[in-house]
């Protein structure tokens, strides 16, 4: 952990109320008594600490007055890095917080790189690399329900029952060695049955944590929803209503839509990314051919398919190529225009499509989208998340740690029921509990800690 002391400007730019310098290191506090003088103290260490003390940050060069501030000094320990950490609040816009930041760096810190704080948290022990991940998780949380997990990650919850685990693994190994060193005919016998039942509750805990990943990849990434239709189905306007404003184009014209529009939506605190699709029919046109080809891309990747389908009209080629392209895929069935006389025959779409969901709809009557909110949540979340009582994997390095132990630790049962020696086995409990330790940072390399802080913003 290098010793010299990091700055950075730690709010969002732009303009606003307040901008924040931070800084941290064993020369935070020198630093700000070099450019800091106080109304009712000189310097901000005579500053009662941990609270905010009102004057200027003066330059010590020229003696002007660059910002009217609030600062604070927090000492070593209890500070988010676990270092000698000052906050500086200028007035909100970029100059400000810019000029103070190129004076602290002139007077003795340096540029902090990114995720440099949180990475110090990290590497001085206050929080794990779990712990660490979940700060940038609660920073870019897309819904209410995605920031209740990532602030129990933040809490240590996951890094909870992995060390539980974990222990459990370090129980068994133990047992080993016992046997190891002391070949003996009955103590043998008893290690295989205790490893065995310790063996089976690892594996059931690790599947446990590996049965929230589909969630958890929904509240981390947002639920890839691709809005699929033959031209002028009303595609457009089920997303401006999902979305409760004008964002699509929406005309008679069949073909309005050429391009892929993409937007982010709370539904029922899932994070979907809508995605509308130029309407899929044979066209000359050479633009819209682009978007009806993007369309199709789309699909390979898409968690979901809301089909349209127009209930005025009969069904055309059109619209049993939809059918085809989605009849393997995990789909909603929106039969919209009901306001008008209903043309289409909904056996056949259920002939064809099985026991997908069918919702009946119209835009214009503001009909079907509450049933559709319900549908989306019931059919990923089967009824209410209570995320206080559960913990949910998110993160796709956690995902692959998690499935690597497992497989170390069913290599491991087996070859007890094979009546392997226990040296084998011991190779893939010890593989099992480093695989877990690098979701905690226990057992992790220098190169995929480096790699996870780069992910972070400047001042975090």
């Amino acid at each position: 952990m290098n010793n010299d002391t990091i700055a950075a400007i730690a709010t969002a730019p732009g303009e606003a109320g307040i901008g924040i310098v931070r800084i941290s290191g064993n020369n935070a506090i020198d630093i700000a008594d070099k450019l800091f003088k106080g109304k009712r103290v000189e310097k901000l260490s005579e500053a009662e600490q941990r609270k905010l003390t009102y004057g200027y940050i003066i330059d010590p060069k020229t003696g002007d007055k660059v910002d009217e501030v609030l600062a604070v000094y927090m000492k070593a320990p209890y500070t988010y890095t676990t270092e000698d950490v000052v906050e500086i609040n200028c007035h909100g816009g970029s100059i400000p917080v810019r000029k103070v930041l190129e004076l602290v760096l002139e007077n003795g810190a340096r540029m902090a790189e990114r995720g440099e704080f949180t990475k110090r948290a990290f590497l001085n022990g206050r929080i794990d690399l779990s712990q660490a991940e979940a700060v940038m998780d609660l920073i870019s949380a897309k819904t209410d329900t995605s920031y209740d997990v990532s602030l129990n990650q933040l809490e240590g919850k996951l890094s909870k029952e992995v060390r539980e685990i974990r222990n459990i693994l370090l129980n068994m190994l133990a047992h080993i060695e016992v046997s190891i060193d002391f070949p003996e005919e009955d103590i043998e016998q008893v290690t295989y049955e205790e490893i065995k039942k310790q063996g089976h509750e690892v594996y059931d805990r690790i599947k446990k944590l590996l049965d929230t990943v589909n969630t958890g990849k929904i509240l981390r990434e947002g639920l890839k929803t691709v809005i699929l239709g033959k031209p002028n189905v009303g595609k457009s306007s089920l997303l401006n209503s999902l979305l409760r404003e004008n964002r699509a184009i929406v005309t008679d014209v069949p073909g309005t839509t050429r391009d892929i529009i993409e937007e982010y939506i709370n539904i029922k605190g899932i994070p979907l990314k809508l995605v509308d699709t130029a309407g899929i029919r044979q066209t000359e046109d050479i633009v819209e051919k682009i978007g009806v080809e993007r369309a199709k891309e789309l699909l390979n990747t898409a968690d979901l398919v809301i089909a349209v389908f127009d209930a005025s009209r009969e069904l055309t080629e059109e619209d049993f190529h939809v059918m085809e392209t989605i009849k393997d895929k995990k789909a909603i069935v929106l039969l919209n225009k009901t306001d008008l006389p209903v043309k289409t025959d909904e056996n056949v779409i259920r002939e064809k499509l099985g026991d997908k969901e069918i919702i009946k709809s119209s835009m214009v009557k503001e009909k079907g989208i509450d049933q559709l909110e319900e549908t989306l949540r019931d059919m990923f979340f089967e009824g209410e998340v209570k995320i206080s009582d559960n913990i949910i994997v998110t993160n796709v390095r956690h995902r692959d740690s998690l499935l690597k132990a497992r497989n170390n630790i069913h290599e491991a049962l087996e070859a007890i029921e094979l009546g392997m020696t226990l040296d084998c086995i011991e190779v893939d409990v010890k593989d099992c509990w480093s695989n877990l330790g690098e979701i905690t940072g226990d057992t992790v390399s220098e190169d995929i800690i480096d790699k996870i802080f780069k992910d972070f913003c400047i001042g975090k």
